[in-house]
């Protein structure tokens, strides 16, 4: 499908002139990137491994303050903004995905303790998380986290943010333990969810699945669809060329 068009006028993340570095005199990982992502959009960022790609993702979430330049979410401006406001606004996924000794379904409320168990059901039916409700003995069974897998661990930490109130989800390569089903099944419930959808590709079909697509490039950056980004950016066909390799 081609990408979803949006009637609203507000933007959900803009990234304006964004400068980011790790320290004083460090090289920049992002230089003056400009970004705007709108409010229902699915997008997908890729670009080799080190090239700033969780960088930008902690920027956006405001875990990290940038050099220069503005970000804000929803028109609110980032920097400055109290702990509880962002966490209304966004949810940031790892690739570590935290689980604690608690219950299945607390677990999944752990952003929405309120959740109503139908809201639980909803989210356990559309992540297709049925057989590892059965596995750890249901909903209510404690958990032991060390009795996991990486995947499972994923599998709870993608349930929590479909759950979760917050408008912009911000996934940083949090399906890479996944295998391609699980993978497809999860971003295509969080990109039907109300709201926006910022993932770190880790293969070609998830970028395949997005409305849009940032390469990352050096402190370059490209934005386009596939097709387009095909046609214009040699970095983003040497991608897809490596995931078609990876795949074969």
């Amino acid at each position: 499908p081609g990408p979803r068009r949006t009637s609203r006028a507000a933007t959900a993340l803009e990234l304006r002139h964004v400068r980011a570095s790790y320290g004083p005199g460090a090289r920049p990982v992002l230089d003056a990137l400009e970004l705007t992502v709108e409010q229902g959009e699915h997008i997908a960022v890729v670009g080799p491994s080190g090239i700033g790609k969780s960088t930008l993702l902690h920027v956006a979430a405001g875990m990290l303050t940038p050099d220069q330049g503005e970000v804000r979410l929803f028109g609110h401006a980032v920097a400055g903004c109290p702990r509880p406001e962002l966490t209304a606004l966004r949810v940031l996924t790892p690739q570590e995905a935290y689980v604690f000794t608690g219950t299945l379904r607390d677990n999944l409320r752990y952003l929405r303790p309120g959740a109503d168990p139908s809201a639980v059901d909803r989210t356990v039916d559309a992540l297709a998380l049925e057989p590892l409700v059965d596995r750890v003995g249901g909903l209510d069974r404690t958990l032991t986290p060390d009795a996991l897998s990486l995947g499972e661990r994923q599998l709870i930490a993608l349930g929590r943010a479909h759950l979760a109130p917050a408008p912009l989800l911000l996934l940083d390569e949090a399906t890479c333990h996944l295998d391609p089903v699980a993978e497809a099944t999860a971003e295509r419930a969080l990109s039907a969810r109300p709201g926006t959808l910022v993932v770190v590709a880790h293969r070609l079909s998830s970028a395949l699945r997005a409305d849009r697509i940032l390469v990352l490039d050096g402190t370059r950056a490209q934005y386009g669809t596939h097709d387009e980004l095909l046609a214009r950016s040699a970095l983003y066909r040497d991608l897809v060329g490596h995931w078609g390799q990876a795949r074969g």
